[in-house]
């Protein structure tokens, strides 16, 4: 009896340790609370070029401004003493979070950038190795949040060659060639391609054609449907290569994503691709899509059968809906015609609205080679802008309530090409 009284007096006490111990812990931690996480800030990087569009020219300069906010309609927002131009490094590139990445024009590395204080500052950059590139032409897909995948054409544009990057601190991680050769009756291959990757499956999707050039003359030929090569991300080799009857070619096959958004994933990892075909002898733009685990595109599916023109760009605002910018061949098809409107297509009906702003339609716009759109999921609103022969406006479409304010607007003089979206 005397050993199971000490026993018990023993458990008893262990037990009244025990609960002292839990409340010095939770007082701990009501003594030292977790921090919460700071809050994430924005900031907008506009790219305009004066006197005309810039677009895919080689020989024009470009300047860049960071501003705050585009909300404020009252707001000029004015480049004379204000910005950077920039030569060095292209309008074309690849952007995320805080950072550009992109090859410069000096053609022998990928960089690492930052536009702040006025400036671009290089934060990291790393010489090619086997591969090399040509800044404007190359394509892109992020594996993950520091893992990047660039492809395009090598120098004779025979061959398909990939590097791999880890954006930490810009290491080349991986490198090689695909097995995709030039087809029969062709000689070459198209610049760039478009490149998307599948975090489902973990596979990359490479979008490409073969052309015909006639030695001696600018003339080519493209075979009449693009094809997709299907990639073992991991191994990266070609599991299929498959000849799409859904359209002709896809949009920006010559600079990838460098200078407008084509390509997306919807939250059920179906990819939708913005393509064109030719009708009548004009082309004619399309949204097709790749359901999650399938390879090949949907028979019949295009989201935007109501286009009038190409379509340019798409940009993804969640819930089935895209925003969109495409031409009217009807008006013109050249980067300085005022010939492009924007649009809200729901992937799920395939229907299109044009946007309107106080029961009017947004103007056309000029400038087809473009991103002037970027969407904050922050704020859940898309800020998107409209070169028109009067003004030179940012709109904004509120995807909670569907309707649409007037922002900022740019000094005469300038065309805008790029609106992008830093993280501060």
């Amino acid at each position: 009896m005397k050993k199971l009284s000490i026993f018990y007096s023993l458990v008893a006490a262990l037990m009244l340790a025990a609960s002292f111990t839990a409340c010095s812990s939770d007082d701990d931690k009501n003594d030292n609370p977790t921090p919460p996480e700071p809050k994430v800030t924005y900031h907008y990087d506009l790219m305009v070029v004066a006197g005309n569009h810039g677009g895919m020219s080689k020989d024009k300069s470009h300047i860049t401004q960071s501003v705050d906010s585009l909300s404020n309609a009252a707001t000029t927002i004015s480049f004379e003493g204000k910005g950077a131009e920039i030569t060095d490094y292209t309008m074309e590139c690849i952007y995320d979070g805080k950072y550009y990445y992109q090859v410069p024009v000096s053609n022998d590395r990928f960089s690492k950038l930052q536009f702040k204080n006025n400036k671009m500052n290089v934060i990291q950059e790393q010489k090619f190795k086997d591969n090399t590139y040509k800044s404007r032409n190359y394509a892109h897909a992020w594996m993950d949040d520091n893992t990047l995948m660039i492809m395009s054409t090598d120098g004779e544009h025979k061959k398909v060659i990939w590097t791999k990057l880890n954006t930490t601190d810009m290491t080349i991680t991986g490198e090689g060639t695909l097995s995709i050769s030039v087809a029969e009756d062709y000689n070459v291959l198209t610049t760039s391609g478009v490149l998307a990757y599948r975090k489902s499956d973990n596979k990359l999707f490479y979008f490409f054609y073969n052309k015909k050039e006639t030695s001696g003359s600018n003339k080519t030929s493209n075979e009449p449907n693009f094809r997709i090569a299907v990639i073992n991300a991991q191994t990266m080799a070609v599991e299929q290569e498959i000849i799409n009857k859904e359209a002709a070619q896809t949009t920006g096959s010559a600079y990838g994503e460098l200078l407008q958004q084509t390509i997306f994933f919807d939250e059920n990892d179906n990819l939708y691709l913005s393509a064109f075909s030719s009708v009548n002898k004009k082309n004619i733009g399309q949204l097709l899509r790749i359901k999650k685990g399938a390879f090949n595109f949907e028979e019949g599916y295009n989201a935007f059968p109501e286009a009038k023109g190409k379509l340019l760009t798409v940009q993804y605002l969640g819930s089935g809906k895209v925003l969109a910018y495409s031409g009217d061949n009807a008006v013109g098809t050249s980067i300085g015609d005022v010939a492009y409107y924007y649009s809200i297509i729901d992937v799920n009906s395939k229907t299109s609205t044009r946007l309107t702003y106080k029961g009017t339609e947004i103007p056309y716009s000029s400038g087809s080679f473009s991103q002037r759109s970027v969407y904050n999921a922050n704020e859940k609103k898309a800020y998107f802008g409209v070169n028109t022969a009067d003004e030179q406006c940012i709109y904004i479409y509120d995807t909670t309530t569907g309707t649409v304010t007037k922002g900022a607007s740019i000094a005469a003089g300038y065309y805008f090409d790029q609106i992008r979206l830093f993280e501060d």
